[in-house]
């Protein structure tokens, strides 16, 4: 499929926005340098993104140089705002970030049960005006409103399509409810890929080619970038790590697999271990067997990591052994499809984020088909436990923003 001078000319002032983006101040000969266009498209692209306040001249360039000093660009953090909301079966948060990434002010708020697709939306923009009036930032310095949802998604129609931790959501339109109920533009990607593209902007994978990100929330998900770009695969919703078998006669998940991933290491399936075995008596001893023996419900997913850092025998064995599942199915990821990067994130990884780092490192290691021409680096999401909402906000900046090979090649 061709494509035409326009969106060439769109493509190649994303790109240049990109390098400033990524670089701590740059010269323009230097994004000359870096991106391959001639010096006079450079001038006239920054030019243009100056003129519309997204990038400013900020003193000399720190390089030494022989002719005269350059002037270096930086991207301008108040050139506008945006909004994310992030999502999840049991909380709903948001937040305002300036054009770096950076969160200007959060509010969160717990989602009832049972709720239906039209109350969530609700409970959206309710949240979206709430942030923004925190943040005293007025709507039309809004550049959008990013939505990290649990997948699938359709990305071409806006649906949440049959999530299956929200059985009575099927083909939820809510790209479109949600633009109604703030009156802005609305972007939508599962939460995984959504934290995956916030990484990109403002994380560990800034300037990273190929890094594969496990979001770890509710459940586990993952998003992929490949040459710098977001793969999303056929249907758009590539990167389900959290499926992936990794126990090929393990308990059945509600996928319709045996043994994946999820189904063995997410909060629910190890506080479920957990309380399996405290039931089950035996020489336990620790922690857990103390909190189990005062009031079962104590024993929750918080506990369990808290005990695990603190030694206690049962914790320790369960994520130990999650650990092990986890570097199974990294392993296989990144003998797929190379990435030079593993990053691990989400809000359900605050106990055990380094115990898991540490395990992925050696396994990464010494088990990888490549290791002997490279190891793969291992890093924990520098965006902690709000990397999804932090990812959702992103997206609107990444959809604005980063080049994207596939808009030269559609219609």
């Amino acid at each position: 499929m061709g494509t035409n001078l326009p969106k060439i000319g769109t493509y190649n002032r994303a790109v240049v926005l990109d390098v400033i983006q990524l670089n701590d101040g740059i010269s323009r000969v230097e994004i000359a340098e870096r991106t391959g266009l001639t010096p006079q498209s450079v001038s006239g692209i920054t030019r243009r993104l100056i003129d519309e306040g997204i990038v400013w001249e900020d003193g000399l360039s720190r390089v030494l140089t022989t002719g005269k000093p350059r002037t270096v660009l930086r991207v301008n953090p108040d050139a506008g705002y945006a909004v994310g909301l992030h999502f999840d079966p049991v909380e709903l948060v948001s937040v305002v970030v300036d054009m770096l990434g950076r969160p200007v002010a959060m509010q969160r708020r717990a989602v009832p049960a049972d709720v239906t697709p039209a109350q969530v939306v609700g409970l959206m923009g309710d949240l979206t005006s709430e942030v923004l009036r925190l943040a005293a930032v007025p709507r039309e310095r809004v550049r959008g409103v990013g939505l990290a949802a649990p997948g699938p998604i359709d990305q071409d129609l806006g649906m949440v399509v049959s999530p299956p931790q929200l059985s009575t959501w099927r083909r939820v339109p809510i790209e479109r409810m949600l633009q109604e109920a703030v009156d802005l533009p609305v972007t939508v990607d599962n939460d995984a890929t959504a934290a995956a593209i916030g990484e990109r902007w403002s994380g560990v994978g800034r300037g990273v080619a190929n890094f594969a990100y496990f979001f770890f929330g509710t459940g586990i998900g993952g998003g992929l970038f490949l040459s710098h770009q977001v793969h999303r695969g056929g249907s758009g919703n590539a990167g389900e790590f959290g499926h992936l078998t990794v126990v090929p006669d393990g308990p059945d998940c509600y996928c319709g697999n045996r043994g994946c991933l999820e189904r063995l290491i997410s909060p629910s399936a190890i506080v479920a271990e957990a309380h399996r075995r405290l039931a089950g008596g035996g020489q336990l001893g620790g922690v857990l067997a103390d909190a189990y023996a005062d009031e079962p419900a104590r024993v929750d997913y918080a506990l369990v990591g808290k005990a695990a850092t603190a030694g206690d025998p049962l914790a320790t064995e369960l994520i130990t052994r999650a650990a092990e599942w986890l570097s199974c199915a990294v392993v296989n990821v990144v003998n797929t499809v190379d990435v030079d990067l593993v990053v691990l994130g989400g809000h359900t990884l605050t106990h055990v984020g380094e115990w898991y780092r540490a395990a992925l490192a050696e396994a990464l290691a010494n088990r990888p088909i490549a290791r002997r021409i490279r190891v793969v680096d291992v890093a924990l999401s520098s965006l902690g436990a709000d990397a999804a909402v932090l990812g959702a906000a992103s997206l609107v900046l990444h959809a604005a923003y980063s080049p994207r090979v596939t808009a030269l090649l559609t219609q």
